[in-house]
């Protein structure tokens, strides 16, 4: 989980990152505060991976707040002037979101925050998570209220419901509010592939397949036109070898 703090003195914008960093699945809210104050108070005592930093706060900036941490978690700067984004930048933040924030804009935010995680060397070596084998790896999903552990080797597969997603395991399915093209660049690529704009399908579930569609024990998941041939690659990259009627 990426345990997140929002700092913006808007009780308005407050609830609404809060409420967006409610619905995404592996995001976590530590705290919400109205000022760098009380956020450069709390972060002396509880450690964060991401900042939703509005930079317009009384008494300190949130500019001015980042210069003050010297172990700085990821930043992503929420704001409604578009002046402040060169010396934003030169604070090496991970976005720059204008307000009104839309949650799609949120959204591709936040994925940079995953990517990030995923790939800094430095991260490696003390993230735990990251060094799993992928009989072990998992993510959780949010449910109702609750966060929902489901394993990687587990999946069935993922079918995009709009705005949410219906994750299918042997066991059970679960409906969480939440993008497919998210989950795309968060599943490993080697292990997952996605078919047709609607069906995300782990590979090595795949019983037997045509060009139009895979079999994944008796479910029937379609191909679509455009996904095709990069379907096909990732079939055969995977040493997936099956006769194709």
């Amino acid at each position: 989980m990426i345990k997140c703090l929002v700092v913006d003195d808007e009780p308005l914008a407050r609830q609404l990152l809060e409420s967006y960093v409610t619905k995404v699945s592996g995001l976590s809210l530590v705290k919400s505060c109205e000022n760098a104050i009380e956020a450069f108070t709390l972060l002396q005592k509880t450690k964060v991976d991401l900042i939703l930093l509005d930079i317009q706060l009384p008494q300190v900036t949130g500019i001015d707040l980042l210069k003050s941490l010297k172990d700085r978690p990821r930043v992503i700067l929420t704001t409604a002037y578009r002046q402040y984004a060169f010396d934003a930048y030169d604070l090496d933040v991970v976005d720059y979101l204008l307000k009104p924030i839309s949650f799609d804009r949120f959204l591709r935010g936040i994925s940079k925050v995953f990517e990030l995680k995923q790939v800094a060397p430095a991260e490696v070596q003390n993230d735990s998570s990251l060094l799993r084998s992928y009989d072990e790896a998992y993510l959780y999903f949010k449910e109702d209220r609750e966060m929902v552990k489901v394993y990687l080797k587990d999946i069935l597969y993922i079918e995009s419901l709009r705005d949410y997603v219906r994750v299918k395991t042997a066991t059970r399915q679960i409906i969480t509010y939440q993008k497919i093209s998210y989950l795309e660049q968060t599943l490993p690529e080697r292990k997952f592939t996605r078919i047709h704009r609607s069906f995300i399908v782990p590979i090595d579930k795949i019983s037997s397949f045509t060009p139009t569609g895979v079999k994944i024990g008796t479910i029937d998941i379609p191909i679509g036109r455009n996904y095709k041939n990069e379907a096909l690659r990732a079939l055969n990259r995977n040493n997936v070898f099956m006769k194709q009627e």
